[in-house]
């Protein structure tokens, strides 16, 4: 990556974090869900390992990237169902986050066809920082050359913390509904203490409906939505799925209180035990001019290892693909 592109690196990570939060967000979609309501682990009942690769803000060399992986599974002796996920968030050549995790969700039928899930999750969050490659106002000279020695010392470092979530689902008939409040002690992951760089608690509600809208054929409709707010950002997102036996697509309307509307388009391949998807982030519109068309691609693979809905009494959901 040049300096000069660093420099204006540093200028949106500290300009859009009032806007996108303290933490990379990967928006609304089940594939790592996970991560993001502790009370969805297991609720499929099969084993699943899901994995994801995201690429934000792609084609502007800005090397803002993320890794996912999570695997999840209902567990008869435990009543309920558990998870663990890794995530890796490397955000330009500057910063790095490291978070990972396990999740449990206890399993409870409180009705005839109502059941609800309660999860909690423990997790660490880890971000590290490196300067080395970093460029700053005062080396730039009258020319634009890069030549001049700077007074900002900054030390790279690391700071690892631990952190908790909450969440539960519900599950009545066809339709599925969950809250989830994460980072409940708000931990500081400055490297000096700092309340403006405490992860602020953020809410997630999320719902989908299972719509059969052919039996005959396998089709099923899903319409699906999300509400998300941390600190001072939040954002509200709604579309639905169309899935087949083997194939689905997905199509979602994003907009956050910035102003600005993104779309959301995917799909997704199931052969058995597998499923391969990819989705696309862009901007329709926006408040300013500085946010690019493009804004995320995405993709993974998901592996289902067993089945136990058989041997079991209670009430699993079928994820949407997206």
């Amino acid at each position: 990556m040049g300096r000069i592109t660093l420099i204006l690196l540093l200028v949106f990570v500290c300009s859009c974090e009032k806007v996108i939060g303290q933490e990379t967000g990967y928006g609304p979609g089940h594939q790592t869900m996970v991560m993001h309501n502790p009370a969805f682990a297991g609720s499929e009942y099969r084993g699943t390992m899901r994995l994801s690769y995201m690429n934000f803000l792609p084609g502007n060399n800005y090397n803002f990237h993320s890794f996912y992986i999570s695997y999840d599974s209902y567990y008869e002796a435990l009543h309920g169902g558990t998870g663990v996920f890794l995530a890796s968030d490397r955000i330009g050549s500057i910063m790095s986050d490291l978070r990972g995790g396990l999740t449990y969700s206890y399993f409870l039928q409180a009705g005839k066809e109502l059941y609800i899930n309660a999860g909690l999750s423990a997790a660490f969050f880890r971000r590290g920082l490196s300067y080395s490659d970093a460029v700053f106002p005062d080396q730039i000279d009258a020319m634009g050359g890069i030549s001049l020695p700077t007074a900002d010392l900054l030390n790279s470092g690391n700071r690892t913390v631990f952190d908790v979530g909450t969440g539960m689902m519900f599950i009545y008939k066809n339709i599925t509904g969950g809250l989830s409040v994460m980072h409940l002690s708000e931990p500081d992951i400055a490297e000096r203490s700092s309340p403006g760089q405490k992860l602020r608690r953020k809410m997630l509600l999320h719902f989908s409906a299972d719509l059969g809208i052919k039996r005959w054929s396998g089709l099923r409709l899903v319409p699906t939505g999300f509400f998300e707010i941390q600190g001072s950002y939040n954002s509200f997102a709604a579309g639905a799925v169309l899935e087949s036996r083997n194939v689905s697509f997905s199509g979602m309307m994003i907009r956050g209180n910035s102003g600005g509307i993104d779309g959301h388009a995917g799909f997704c391949v199931k052969l058995e035990g597998m499923s391969l998807f990819y989705s696309y982030r862009f901007n329709l519109a926006s408040t300013h001019g500085v946010t690019p068309f493009s804004l995320m691609h995405q993709t993974g693979l998901n592996f289902s290892f067993n089945n136990v809905e058989k041997r079991i009494k209670g009430k699993t959901i079928n994820a949407p693909d997206m």
